[in-house]
């Protein structure tokens, strides 16, 4: 199962008007199965931070919508980014490394917040800027005329981030639009259905869910299950441990990430692993040592994110033991 169970809310297609641009998703991907939103623009003028539900799936000052890859590994595999209507190129920037903030070595990319990137006129005042993507991948100029479906480069780790995503910013007249909420309607929950979004489709708000799940013969760091490179697929009898373990987005207090791992005499890792606060992005894991062999046979790894008591998300993970 991939990236949520239980979606909060289903948006209408239909733009808010005649005259907005009608937009699609801007990565050559499907959300919830190869890609995900990772954040939404901030709704809360305050300090603080929500989305257009009132949920945590932005930040403060947040001023577009992330479209995110699960893993770095997912990002060095090439997805694309498309121009989310027709319009003109008005500005491109490329030639910036792609290397995640936060991290040793990190560049300063202060006043190059946006990484590599493009802008699109779609004439009337609208205008949207694509963000960080990768290192020598634009492939378009000023001046081109691009369609839904131009391919204007790569999603990237350039500027201001520390995941790879493509942050597309949508502005009308130069203030920032919320494609979600273009009207600016401020409500929760179910009443969060505006008149209409920008969107050419249907679009699932997912409240967050499990990005990946793997299996290691000790704990794996943070670092590799970002990246992508954590757990194995081949494991022996003489292994020292057998460890699963799930990294997720949009975790919020009181939520459970439960851990198991079930093999030829039963269930031998069960674990509920408790989320003490909201955290964007997050990897828990949990293990058990050798007995002195591990059976031989098949074996299954799972993975449950529980919100008030209801699985929101889950994946599994079937490997064999040999000798």
């Amino acid at each position: 199962m991939r990236f949520g169970l239980i979606l909060l809310c289903l948006f209408a297609a239909s733009p808010a008007s005649a005259r907005d641009p009608v937009l699609s998703v801007p990565l050559n991907c499907t959300l919830g199965l190869d890609c995900y939103i990772q954040n939404y623009v901030d709704a809360d003028p305050s300090p603080g931070a929500a989305d257009f539900t009132c949920g945590t799936l932005s930040y403060d000052g947040h001023t577009g919508t992330d479209f995110a890859l699960p893993t770095v590994v997912d990002m060095w595999n090439g997805v694309e980014v498309l121009a989310a209507a027709p319009g003109t190129v008005t500005a491109t920037r490329d030639g910036m490394d792609d290397y995640p903030q936060g991290v040793e070595g990190a560049p300063d990319v202060s006043g190059k917040e946006c990484g590599n990137g493009v802008v699109v006129d779609h004439g009337g005042g609208w205008n949207t800027q694509y963000c960080h993507m990768m290192n020598g991948s634009i492939q378009v100029k000023q001046g081109q005329r691009v369609t839904a479906t131009t391919v204007l480069g790569k999603v990237g780790l350039s500027g201001q981030t520390q995941f790879p995503h493509v942050h597309l910013a949508v502005r009308h007249d130069g203030k920032v639009v919320d494609p979600f909420n273009p009207e600016g309607v401020i409500s929760c929950g179910p009443e969060a259905i505006s008149n209409g979004t920008l969107w050419n489709a249907d679009m699932n708000y997912v409240p967050g869910g499990l990005l990946s799940i793997g299996v290691s013969t000790e704990m794996p760091e943070y670092d590799m299950v970002k990246a992508g490179t954590a757990g194995k697929g081949q494991f022996s009898t003489s292994d020292p441990a057998l460890v699963v373990f799930g990294f997720a987005y949009g975790g919020l207090t009181g939520d459970i990430m439960r851990l198991s791992i079930s093999g030829p005499e039963g269930e031998l890792v069960g674990y509920d692993a408790p989320i003490e606060k909201a955290q964007a992005q997050l990897f828990r894991g949990a293990g058990k040592r050798s007995p002195g062999a591990w059976p031989p046979g098949g074996y299954r790894a799972m993975v449950q994110l529980i919100r008030n008591d209801h699985v929101i998300d889950q994946r599994q993970f079937d490997f064999a033991v040999t000798e």
